[in-house]
């Protein structure tokens, strides 16, 4: 059995999680205010954010992201679908050399911010993807 500081440790270039999801909307400001009435979500501009524990690393608070945007936002770009993922995943760099490896379109550039960094990337059936590492405790 593998002990949690092994896991905790752990460098292997992977997804650990959902960190958003995002999808269109006609009237995203409806939207976040109907999810607030009647779901209770807590919004804002950006729509809500869901916090959790990670199980390896309790004293660690964990961001998902749920976020309306406006229909036919550029953001999804290329992507024809309605929605995109956002994954949180550790050793990005590491993540972006395996992808690239096998072959995987990579949309752009990483880029890098005091919450993380980004890339995205399309999958086999033209899901846009984000891919992120999250600096934990900085939100």
């Amino acid at each position: 059995m593998e002990d949690s500081k092994n896991k905790t440790e752990d460098k292997t270039p992977k997804v650990t999680g959902i960190g958003g999801i995002f999808f269109f909307s006609d009237n995203p400001a409806e939207t976040r205010e109907w999810y607030a009435k009647n779901l209770g979500l807590d919004v804002n501009e950006w729509g809500s954010t869901f916090e959790s524990r990670n199980i390896n690393k309790p004293d660690e608070v964990n961001q998902l992201q749920w976020s309306p945007f406006k229909s036919g936002s550029e953001y999804f770009s290329p992507s024809k679908k309605e929605f995109m993922i956002n994954y949180r995943v550790q050793n990005i760099e590491e993540l972006v050399k395996n992808l690239k490896a096998n072959g995987v379109t990579i949309l752009d550039e990483m880029e890098t911010f005091d919450y993380g960094k980004f890339i995205h990337i399309m999958d086999s059936e033209g899901n846009k993807i984000e891919l992120w590492e999250p600096v934990d405790g900085v939100l």
